[in-house]
């Protein structure tokens, strides 16, 4: 917009003015003025390439990955015809987690102590306390190979701006050959990604599957096409961001035309740190007192809408 120019000014010298900055255009940017390309076009230009910032973005990912710290938030899964909520806490041994309501309503005095004994066994066996970390490694492990395949899998260009993130489309890069059944299911997706422009940080991740996926030549298994996920982070501190909502909705089948069917709708909320050393022990006692606290107070397990 050219600067506003008030009645008392002469009028040639406003239209040596106007001619001045047309001239100076001109010489500045001729293709911008012949081609008649928007007055953005500059702000366009200085957006990093869409491969780079991908690639930027899943170095910051990863790093974060190894060296993140430990939150106590609570979940709350939807499935058909139930609502869970829970709190969870973050060890170096892995999330340890308690349900404290169900649709709304506390537990029972059967699920009650159902969860107080699966928590008891966990802090008492070494054999169970084994196990649940090497679930953990393995999602971690799954984690930053899904990470990795977003700067590999993916051909990327922009869309339209969403306010403080990047908006880019993806689609499978022909040159990438996945070699197995997680990297073939995440290359046959394509949807949109979108990046913290300040932080470079993945702040939302959504795709669905393209076509059939067929395993063994359906032998073994089929992806149906139409399936999709909505994968939303926020940022929690200055360097750590957290899965705020997490939906999956995919169907399929596997030997012997057995039904697969994934639907998860999950949000997370209340974030809060703890220290990075905690243990098992200590996270169930952060548990308990949370659920004596939600006990007393109805409105704390209550359903986010």
């Amino acid at each position: 917009m050219w600067p506003r120019v008030g009645p008392e000014v002469n009028m040639r010298k406003r239209s040596a003015h106007l001619i001045l900055m047309y001239l100076l255009a001109a010489v500045i940017c001729p293709s911008g003025w012949a081609g008649g390309q928007p007055a953005n076009q500059a702000a366009r230009e200085e957006r990093p390439d869409p491969q780079q910032l991908v690639r930027d973005t899943i170095y910051n990912e990863m790093h974060d990955h190894e060296q993140h710290g430990y939150w106590q938030y609570r979940v709350q899964k939807k499935a058909k015809n139930e609502s869970e909520l829970l709190e969870r806490v973050e060890t170096s041994e892995g999330p340890v987690q308690r349900l404290i309501a169900v649709n709304g309503e506390p537990l029972n005095s059967k699920r009650r102590q159902e969860e107080e004994d699966r928590l008891r066994v966990l802090l008492s066996d070494p054999g169970r306390q084994k196990q649940a970390r090497q679930e953990y490694a393995e999602d971690e492990k799954r984690i930053g190979r899904t990470l990795q395949l977003l700067s590999t899998a993916f051909v990327y260009q922009y869309e339209n701006a969403d306010g403080e993130n990047y908006c880019l489309s993806f689609l499978p890069n022909p040159d990438f050959h996945p070699s197995t059944i997680e990297a073939r299911v995440f290359h046959a997706m394509q949807g949109k990604i979108y990046i913290n422009k300040r932080w470079k940080r993945l702040a939302r991740l959504e795709g669905h599957v393209m076509e059939n996926i067929d395993f063994g030549y359906g032998l073994l298994g089929r992806l149906y096409q139409g399936g999709w996920f909505d994968m939303e982070r926020v940022q929690v501190n200055q360097t750590d961001w957290k899965t705020r909502l997490l939906e999956v909705h995919v169907e399929g089948r596997a030997i012997l035309f057995k039904t697969i069917a994934k639907n998860t709708h999950e949000e997370r909320f209340g974030f809060q740190e703890v220290p990075e050393g905690i243990t098992l022990s200590q996270a169930k006692h952060l548990l308990d007192e949370e659920y004596t606290v939600s006990r007393n107070d109805p409105k704390k397990l209550q359903m986010k809408k």
